[in-house]
């Protein structure tokens, strides 16, 4: 169980109930009696939260920074007695968690501390898997180093601590799912249920009773009272997998509990609150999804707080070798294997197959390998029957050929037609690749439409 440790500064008066207090809410309490004793217990004890019990209006400012000056993310609380204002002119509030009057509302004081040490915790963590980024390129179940995966923690790291709904998108195998367990297991709900559900792998007449729970004799077959997803995830995080799947209906369902926070099982009238968290994923790009009317444009509002776009493994080749390796040493442990890394004419033709089933088929093809080869290093030949791709179909499939002295105007028009086709005409994946914006790509389209060098059927 993770310590949760709260330094109290204290004046010398007798502050025995807070103390108290903080033990039966499950905490372990120190006490220091100045300013010097705390900063020597900040950097021994390492607390995840500073109470200021000795609130002095002259010296907060000085408190607080002499403690953020130690560590800039410890929350702070100070404790004043009623009357005594925060001298604002001195104190920065982004150095202050919280500032209470005495006496306190013990309710209150609770949230408020349970929120500042699961916030300080979570950064810490954070702090931890960064670190492991650094030294082996992961990032929790997530591998790779690449400048574009970089940026997915980056903007996981940034989201993870929020109540935030997140959209996740990408093509089947692209890792999803593990975004989505990155993020729960980075956020204050870590050590919360983590329900998925897969929309499209359930019928259509059982979803609703999957996602919402239903009572005995709800229908025919329903024998026992039964909890849905959102019941199971109650204080935890949702994962609506492949969510344009979902009927239209069970779509408007859907969006009313979220913004409402309650659920009612199939064949009840009592509505009970869940706390939940919810991310979704889709293989789809999500406005096309909206135009086919296969997602509703509400509902795709209220997922779409926050979005992450997981790339294909294809284009994320530098990423591989590390993701391979990966792989074989966690399959080898699983397999109970001899297989230890892979020799460089195996990673060449890893490198330069075209992944059309991303990770997930990366994965498959490591661990058939894994388990047939019978020494540390697998070879080539492991992969057979998979169709890994040759070499010089694929250079044929990955690059231009243009004689010299084409226009560059021409070059341009050619390169942004091939990027097009590679990436099946998803033109914001095209845009990324091309290092131009999305407004910019359409801007060329047009241009070459106007001019008849655009074929739009």
């Amino acid at each position: 169980m993770t310590t949760r440790n709260v330094l109290i500064l204290e004046n010398g008066e007798d502050r025995s109930n807070l103390r108290g207090l903080l033990s039966s809410w499950g905490y372990q309490p120190a006490v220091a009696s100045d300013l010097k004793s705390v900063l020597s217990a900040v950097n021994e004890l390492k607390p995840e939260l500073v109470i200021d019990a000795a609130y002095d209006a002259a010296d907060d400012h000085k408190v607080a920074s002499s403690i953020h000056a130690i560590d800039a993310d410890l929350p702070v609380i100070f404790l004043a007695n009623s009357g005594i204002p925060p001298t604002t002119s001195n104190t920065s509030l982004e150095s202050v968690y919280y500032y209470f009057e005495q006496p306190i509302d013990p309710t209150r004081f609770r949230l408020v501390i349970d929120h500042a040490v699961d916030l300080a915790l979570t950064k810490r963590e954070n702090e931890l898997l960064r670190r492991q980024l650094q030294d082996r390129g992961a990032y929790g179940e997530l591998v790779g180093n690449s400048e574009t995966i970089r940026r997915i923690y980056t903007l996981i790291e940034q989201v993870a601590p929020s109540s935030a709904s997140v959209l996740i998108t990408g093509e089947s195998g692209t890792g999803k799912e593990l975004v989505a367990r990155t993020i729960h297991k980075m956020s204050p709900r870590k050590d919360r249920p983590f329900v998925a559900i897969n929309c499209s792998a359930i019928p259509e007449s059982l979803m609703e009773s999957e996602l919402f729970g239903h009572e005995k004799g709800a229908f025919t077959g329903a024998a026992t009272r039964r909890q849905g997803c959102f019941e199971l995830a109650d204080t935890g995080t949702l994962l609506l997998d492949e969510i344009g799947e979902m009927p239209a209906l069970l779509q408007a369902k859907l969006l009313r509990v979220i913004e409402e926070r309650a659920v009612r099982r199939l064949g009840s009238r009592k509505e009970i609150d869940v706390d939940v968290r919810i991310l979704a994923a889709t293989n789809r790009e999500p406005q096309h999804a909206v135009a086919e009317g296969q997602l509703r444009t509400d509902l795709l509002y209220r997922l779409n707080v926050f979005s992450i776009h997981l790339p294909p493994l294809g284009e994320r080749k530098e990423d591989l070798p590390l993701l391979a390796q990966h792989l074989v040493t966690q399959l080898a442990e699983k397999h109970s294997r001899p297989a230890r890394f892979l020799s460089p004419a195996a990673l060449t033709a890893l490198q330069f197959h075209a992944w059309p089933g991303n990770i997930r088929e990366l994965r498959n093809i490591i661990e058939r390998a894994v388990i047939i080869c019978s020494g540390e290093q697998i070879e080539r030949h492991h992969f057979a029957p998979y169709p890994i791709e040759q070499r010089e179909r694929l250079r044929n499939e990955d690059t231009l050929t243009l004689p010299v002295g084409t226009p560059l105007e021409e070059v341009e028009r050619q390169m942004i037609m091939r990027t097009l086709q590679k990436t099946k005409n998803n033109k914001t994946r095209a845009a990324e690749l091309l290092g131009i914006s999305l407004k910019t790509l359409h801007n060329k389209l047009n241009l070459y439409r106007e001019r008849g060098l655009l074929n739009d059927d």
